[in-house]
């Protein structure tokens, strides 16, 4: 990026829209799993626009499909008409969802999605009561905000709803530092259990989570975890959404949802960023009867429009033809293997996690827990000067997370793994 179009993005936009890197780049051109800079410069990309960019740059049928659409002259409509391609992508992702009698609203981004979500449960339930879990994110909306449990994401204390946060999955500091999986969930659901009876009048409208926190640098609880709190949950009556903008699609390798890793099913699901590969495209899923509880009239005036269900039906359908989720499980594993062999003699890493091809490495001073924002900063732009492209985060802004494209080969995993793995040296 040039200094001149630097100095224009910060005299027109926001301050706190700040672009990555001490020297931020612009991004020119793409194929496959790599992009070209404007002063040349081609990197492997494992960050992908935030996990969004789900299966590469220039994919031919997403642009075919694009095209075809745009080559129709009708771009937009609104739901106020009929649109094939929504509803055909609409079906697909309701086949998918594992959800019973499920119905989708399109919308344009993972916050609108949640946002929806939110609204859905407040009015079936007929509360204003959210569960929520720390170190979480789910938008930069008011209300999508006001469930966020991490305050360095939480522009403001004021909120539409009355949240009560649960624990995390973060072990690594904190109460349940050092428990076992079968500890760890039994404690947190007698602190759900606790919540409830102590922070809450009782008519909770639904626990909003991510399988896997993606902002929060890509914690997780252990596999069953939610199920063992939905049956509190159940007893209840309280929804559960799972919040998949990062975690659905197939990215985990495991499964196509983050939400089957738990042996149990949302009443609804959010969804976002892969689906559209690059185009605004988000959603929820719900049962029809969550679904369809809203009294009032609305409609969604770009939610879903015919361009961006074009791309989102064949990015969908390229996942599933290609079996993605098989290579996001073998070719992930090849990094993360590679990160947990290094981390032994690494002192700087004080935690390799994620699954299949969301991987990542937390910070810390040598010999304690204590988050090293520092390390992860130079690491991210060393890895940037070797041509790798990774992303931040985590509360303390300690934790380099990647979310390469599913496509992702097995040759460039090993090339990213060896410029990730010198950065990660070079750190003392």
């Amino acid at each position: 990026m040039s200094d001149d179009l630097l100095a224009r993005h910060r005299a027109v936009l926001p301050n706190w829209v700040s672009p990555l890197y001490d020297e931020p780049i612009e991004l020119v051109s793409g194929k496959g799993s790599r992009v070209t800079a404007a002063d040349g410069r081609t990197y492997l990309d494992f960050f992908g626009g935030v996990l969004t960019t789900s299966i590469g740059y220039d994919i031919a049928e997403i642009s075919d499909a694009v095209r075809a659409q745009i080559d129709t002259g009708i771009a937009h409509s609104s739901t106020l008409y009929l649109i094939r391609r929504q509803v055909e992508l609409a079906e697909k992702i309701a086949r998918l969802s594992g959800i019973p009698d499920a119905k989708v609203f399109l919308a344009n981004s993972g916050t609108e999605a949640n946002e929806t979500a939110l609204m859905l449960a407040t009015q079936f339930r007929r509360s204003n009561q959210i569960l929520a879990m720390r170190n979480s994110y789910h938008g930069r909306s008011f209300g999508a905000l006001g469930v966020t449990g991490n305050r360095g994401w939480s522009a403001s204390s004021l909120t539409p709803v009355n949240v009560s946060y649960l624990h995390s999955g973060d072990r690594l500091r904190g109460i349940f530092a050092g428990l076992s999986d079968a500890e760890y969930t039994a404690r947190a659901v007698e602190d759900l259990r606790e919540v409830l009876a102590t922070t809450t009048s009782g008519d909770v409208a639904c626990l909003i989570a991510e399988p896997i926190q993606g902002v929060g640098g890509f914690v997780a609880p252990p596999d069953g975890f939610f199920g063992a709190l939905k049956e509190v949950l159940d007893e209840y009556g309280i929804l559960w959404i799972s919040d998949e903008v990062q975690t659905g699609w197939g990215r985990t390798g495991e499964h196509f949802w983050g939400y089957q890793a738990h042996d149990a099913v949302p009443d609804m699901l959010t969804f976002a960023k892969g689906i559209g590969n690059g185009y605004a495209l988000g959603g929820v899923v719900a049962r029809a009867e969550v679904m369809d509880c809203l009294s009032a009239t609305s409609f969604n005036t770009f939610g879903g429009n015919p361009v961006s269900s074009a791309a989102g039906g064949a990015v969908l359908d390229y996942i599933l033809d290609h079996d993605l989720q098989a290579n996001a499980a073998r070719v992930g594993a090849i990094i993360h293997e590679g990160l947990h062999r290094a981390a032994a003699t690494l002192p700087v890493v004080g935690d390799v996690r994620g699954k299949g091809l969301m991987i990542a490495v937390e910070f810390v001073e040598p010999g304690t827990t204590r988050p090293n924002p520092a390390a992860a900063l130079r690491v991210l732009e060393e890895c940037k000067k070797n041509g790798l492209l990774v992303g931040k985060g985590g509360l303390y802004a300690n934790v380099l997370r990647m979310g390469p494209p599913l496509t992702l080969t097995e040759a460039e995993a090993e090339e990213g793994l060896e410029i990730l793995l010198a950065a990660i040296g070079s750190v003392r």
